[in-house]
């Protein structure tokens, strides 16, 4: 029996604990999934050391790159991307970081596309947006990330005015803006300057539509949750830890 399980921070609602262990039932495989919901990347290393028969990991918010320090191999694209969302434990306990989250996003955006314009916001500047961010310069489309705070590759969110909207005709949630129990939360967007040929995807899963997401569609906007970005990365997770 092998044992694998998701490293993060309040993470009871997560997807992947049900979706492994559903997966596990249904091709009656003798694994288990655990959460391991820690309240600092600090503890991350008992994990390693006091679980038995650990061969793999998730990793989601908020260590996807704190843990990179911690993981002895580097994947090529998790290296390009800063953030890690897979790890996989070898016979003699070496981690190695991967990260799914691209291909996950990548895949379940490309049955939106073509889009009008090659252009999108991505709100946040964490692990989750960028692997969003890698996706789409390999899709070939500009991206601005949107942040609270004002750097030199960032806009803030109080700058987004109608010709921002109006040009940037996809626009990515990579915030935890929204995620149940705060259903009501979303990101500080001109919302009233989304059009008919905009695309709004919401990271989040939980609840399946989002604040962010109800508001785009009001304005007529096509929407996406997360769940299907999930599953993809989900499922490339279990062939890395089975390669």
């Amino acid at each position: 029996m092998s044992k694998f399980g998701l490293i993060g921070k309040n993470i009871g609602y997560s997807f992947s604990k049900s979706f492994f262990s559903e997966k596990f039932e249904k091709e009656g495989l003798p694994h288990s999934y655990e959460n391991f919901d820690i309240p600092s990347i600090a503890f991350f290393p008992n994990i390693i050391s006091e679980t038995p028969y650990l061969k793999g990991l998730n990793v989601t918010i908020p260590y996807k790159e704190k843990v990179i320090a911690l993981v002895d191999n580097l994947d090529e694209e998790a290296k390009k991307i800063g953030a890690v969302n897979t790890i996989k434990i070898s016979e003699d306990n070496k981690l190695t970081g991967y990260n799914t989250d691209h291909y996950g996003f990548q895949k379940s955006l490309e049955a939106f596309l073509p889009l009008q314009k090659k252009t999108a916001l991505i709100l946040g500047t964490g692990g989750a947006s960028k692997a969003v961010a890698y996706a789409l310069e390999k899709l070939g489309l500009d991206f601005k990330f949107v942040s609270r705070n004002k750097s030199s590759n960032t806009i803030e969110y109080t700058a987004l005015d109608k010709s921002i909207i109006e040009y940037h005709l996809l626009i990515i949630n990579c915030t935890p803006l929204g995620t149940f129990p705060n259903i009501t939360d979303c990101p500080p967007i001109p919302y009233q300057f989304l059009t008919k040929n905009h695309l709004l995807f919401d990271l989040i899963y939980n609840p399946t539509e989002t604040e962010f997401l109800k508001r785009g569609k009001f304005q007529g906007s096509k929407t996406s949750n997360g769940l299907k970005m999930l599953e993809l990365q989900a499922n490339k997770a279990w062939e890395i830890w089975n390669s």
